[in-house]
């Protein structure tokens, strides 16, 4: 999983995807506010602990690129 904030000043690196709340992938996100995905900031979770899920994401190339510069690859 990676992190998720709403505090833009956390946003403007590479690896981190901008979501603003009028967008397509915010509506499909569930997310209720403009926020910054860090996929510099990730954690592995047993499936199980997981207890719902809000919504789905939907830039894949952009969480593709982020992680691309995370993983210096």
């Amino acid at each position: 999983v990676a992190m998720i904030t709403s505090n833009m000043a956390r946003a403007g690196h590479p690896s981190r995807v901008i979501v603003r709340v009028g967008s397509g992938s915010a509506r499909a996100s569930g997310l209720l506010m403009d926020s910054v995905i860090m996929t510099d900031n990730l954690a592995t979770i047993h499936y199980s602990e997981i207890d719902s899920v809000v919504g789905t994401f939907t830039g894949v190339n952009e969480i593709d690129a982020a992680l691309r510069t995370t993983l210096a690859l």
